[in-house]
């Protein structure tokens, strides 16, 4: 005769499975965070490789963010820009240009908001804790 299936043994183990993916949903998601917003190495606007240089003392600005040189410069002209000021002879820097940073450091701070979030905090948590305490 046939062998028995036990309807407990398949739901116990259909509930595994759905933990597991769930599990690694979880994971997927702060490595997507963290991944593409962390990383020391890079520039955060462009992505080039940098070096952690230390900053220029005779830099008047304080840069929020992790640049390379050319991104550097076209954040400090930027916030001139802002002022009323900033590098003419870069004429294609227009209005666009300044709705493109606008935006990106809108981004920034939205990627960061959700970093601080009630949810992600418990997101990072629950991975923190060994999946039999769950």
């Amino acid at each position: 005769m046939a062998e028995i299936i036990s309807i407990d043994d398949k739901l116990t183990l259909a509930k595994e499975k759905k933990t597991a993916i769930i599990q690694k949903r979880k994971v997927i998601a702060v490595q997507k965070v963290f991944q593409c917003t962390q990383c020391a190495f890079k520039c955060e606007k462009c992505g080039t490789q940098i070096n952690q240089a230390v900053p220029d003392p005779s830099q008047k600005l304080r840069i929020p963010y992790r640049f390379c040189e050319s991104c550097t410069e076209e954040y400090i002209d930027y916030i001139e820009r802002l002022k009323g000021k900033g590098d003419q002879d870069c004429y294609w820097r227009n209005e666009s240009w300044l709705k493109l940073w606008r935006n990106w450091i809108e981004y920034q701070g939205s990627v960061a908001s959700y970093m601080k979030s009630k949810e992600f905090r418990q997101i990072l948590k629950e991975l923190k804790q060994p999946i039999s305490d769950k």
